[in-house]
């Protein structure tokens, strides 16, 4: 009779040791992936920067400045990125010029990081910001 006994725990042990495992398994085939995590694109923080600086410029340039920071947030738009903002400075026109020629130049770098729409809204922001520094 102990030899029963013994046969019928040892069968049961196995047998929870497979139900046991067997969940294990499905357990972790059935956890879903974790998405992998979104990089930045590296032209996101060029485009904040030329943003920034013409916001703070202190001339309209005859709605210029604006046309360019309005391309410059659909550009980010298209990035997932938002940019807001149009904070004036106290500069005198040749600082404010200065200020648009950074920016310009910012935008110049992110050209080649970027692809379709985002790319061109930037050649858009560019156009706009070289006939803001032609006018005087």
């Amino acid at each position: 009779m102990n030899v029963k006994v013994a046969r019928i725990v040892s069968y049961a042990t196995a047998f929870m040791l497979l139900l046991a495992l067997g969940t294990n398994l499905r357990a972790q085939s059935a956890a879903p992936a974790t998405p992998p995590p979104v990089t930045p694109s590296p032209a996101t923080g060029l485009l904040s920067q030329a943003y920034a600086a013409l916001s703070v410029a202190d001339h309209d340039y005859q709605g210029h400045r604006i046309k360019a920071m309005k391309q410059i947030e659909a550009a980010a738009k298209e990035l997932g990125v938002s940019l807001s903002g149009d904070g004036h400075g106290k500069e005198q026109q040749g600082t404010s010029d200065a200020q648009l020629k950074n920016a310009q130049a910012l935008l110049q770098q992110a050209i080649p990081t970027l692809t379709g729409k985002a790319q061109m809204h930037v050649n858009k922001a560019i156009e706009q910001i070289s006939t803001a520094l032609s006018i005087k």
